[in-house]
């Protein structure tokens, strides 16, 4: 089996990538800000980086921040020339390239990097994770009117199914661009913001509001959509039920 490198290794999609990989045998190291012995900020870089990729055969990299992915990304894949690292597995988003967000312009920038590096490499995108929905509702759900975009839908797939496609194009040779990952199904943001509201309990008015700008366009026009890969199976309600029935069992 191969020694794997994860960076973000303790986040929402690396802990379960690296999971995966342990289970069938590879060797996995986590790399992250305060994962020992790989305790590294990717954006500064330093030896220990260094250290992490050392003997390395295959990196995923699913560390990412707000701010600092493309100085990240550049001290990872200096560190894996350095290294001789054969294989780097990087997760982006459907639409990074048709969407002027911001973030998503950021993760366009470091898939290109990486296409660029020299080194053998796989790109994965996917749809939003149930997980950044159910962060974005509960801060919508605040005030007793709930605001939304309006004409705006997604396509939420279940983190644990990308992480599963991960850990199979790790074990794997590089790939290029694979196909994308969507959710089981496109869905109005409405009818998903009403959704969390019926399993959480919350009583809240929805006003769908229109918005202005080339990135809101973008969105409303699918942008960000995959319908014809919704490769996912687990439902956004199936996803709600399981996180609600966590809360009552500890």
């Amino acid at each position: 089996m191969t020694t794997i490198l994860v960076t973000g290794g303790t986040g929402t999609l690396g802990r379960i990538v690296t999971e995966r990989l342990r289970a069938d045998g590879h060797e996995v190291r986590v790399l992250s800000r305060h994962a020992q012995p790989y305790a590294v900020d990717l954006r500064e870089g330093g030896s220990g980086l260094d250290e992490a990729v050392a003997g390395v055969d295959t990196i995923v990299h699913c560390a990412t921040t707000p701010r600092g992915d493309e100085q990240a990304a550049n001290h990872l894949v200096a560190a894996a020339r350095r290294a001789g690292v054969g294989h780097l597995v990087y997760i982006s988003i459907v639409g990074v390239d048709r969407v002027p967000f911001g973030y998503y312009k950021t993760k366009l920038a470091v898939e290109k990097l990486i296409e660029g590096s020299g080194l053998g490499w796989t790109v994965l995108r996917a749809t939003q994770f149930h997980d950044l929905l159910v962060q974005v509702f509960g801060m919508l759900a605040k005030p007793p009117v709930m605001l939304l975009p309006a004409g705006v839908s997604d396509q939420p797939i279940e983190v644990a199914e990308v992480a599963n496609r991960l850990a199979e194009l790790a074990a794997g040779g590089p790939a290029g661009r694979v196909e994308d990952m969507g959710g089981p199904a496109v869905r109005s943001l409405e009818s998903l913001a009403r959704a969390y509201l019926d399993v959480t309990g919350r009583r809240r008015r929805i006003v769908n509001v229109p918005l202005a700008g080339r990135t809101y366009r973008a969105f409303r026009a699918g942008g960000h959509l995959t319908p014809e890969l919704a490769v996912g199976k687990g439902t956004f309600e199936e996803y709600l039920a399981a996180r609600l029935e966590g809360r009552r069992h500890p």
